[in-house]
């Protein structure tokens, strides 16, 4: 019968591309690390990897197996973690990090409920960008990230929808794009455009740099701050966005080719390096809450 720990080898190895760098990961021998596949693919009567090259392939049987063994190990993973949640009381800390354009009034008023609930607990908030807080919540320095969709398949991280944000296209009353009836994909590359990056330069799917002139800021707020002064034109969030249009002191811009805007989803994403317990829990629950008008 293959063990757990066979599973592991088989797939980090699949990940590391050979059974030395595998041991390495795992701080196993490599000698050990050799044997438990080779157990392994006598345990389930398959070859799981082609050795006649230089280097380990995966063969159709190890291809096919691989997928399955991701789901039996994560399984694993998540019984563990639900056992420990049930013998600890609460969790002593909980950082939760939060994408900086989605930080509301209504948010934070609802997260004062957690000091009331778990005053024991101590709980840090963090603002930063989508692609930073997705680091954060991999490497298990944040437990909890409300962030945008990137479009990339998280294996890592366990997330659900919380609601949809809309982002349009803005700029100063007097700058030249507002003046035009319908702006096209060329009026846009002839202006200074405003982009929201990571710290590891990454940039939402729908608001990349397209112009030739590009200045970068690390939070929406900065984009409008530099976009009311006329600086250039951004792409932000519609409800960020929502009082310096009714002030008049940005325009939203009629762009031909995405006259609504551009609609993406808002997830909560959560570590699986530490169990979640009934602080994590809890602040789930109110993030729903938090979010509802986000789903209407």
């Amino acid at each position: 019968m293959y063990s757990f720990e066979q599973l592991k080898m088989f797939v980090a190895v699949c990940d590391c591309g050979s059974i030395s760098a595998a041991a390495r990961k795992l701080k196993r021998a490599q000698s050990g690390a050799s044997q438990a596949i080779s157990n392994l693919e006598i345990s389930l009567n398959q070859t799981l990897f082609d050795r006649s090259g230089n280097m380990l392939k995966l063969t159709a049987e190890g291809s096919a197996l691989l997928p399955i063994a991701r789901s039996i190990l994560l399984q694993q993973q998540r019984l563990d973690q639900k056992v420990a949640a049930l013998e600890a009381d609460e969790e002593h800390e909980l950082v939760i990090a939060i994408e900086e354009s989605l930080i509301e009034p209504a948010l934070i008023k609802r997260l004062s409920v957690l000091a009331e609930q778990f005053p024991m607990a101590n709980i840090e908030f963090v603002a930063g960008s989508t692609f930073d807080i997705r680091h954060w919540v991999v490497e298990g320095t944040s437990h909890v990230g409300i962030v945008y969709a990137d479009g990339a398949m998280q294996e890592n991280t366990e997330f659900s929808t919380l609601g949809y944000n809309r982002f349009v296209t803005v700029a100063a009353p007097t700058h030249p794009l507002a003046a035009m009836p319908a702006v096209q994909d060329n009026d846009l590359r002839n202006y200074r455009q405003l982009v929201q990056r990571s710290s590891t330069d990454k940039e939402l799917w729908f608001s990349y740099a397209i112009s030739t002139q590009v200045w970068y800021a690390s939070t929406h707020q900065l984009l409008l701050d530099l976009a009311v002064e006329g600086t250039g034109w951004a792409i932000v969030p519609r409800r960020l966005a929502e009082s310096y249009l009714k002030a008049e002191q940005l325009v939203e811009l009629n762009v031909e080719y995405e006259p609504d805007g551009w609609i993406t989803t808002v997830d909560v994403i959560q570590t699986r390096r530490h169990p979640s317990g009934p602080v994590r829990q809890a602040l789930l629950q109110i993030l729903n809450e938090a979010f509802e008008a986000y789903r209407l």
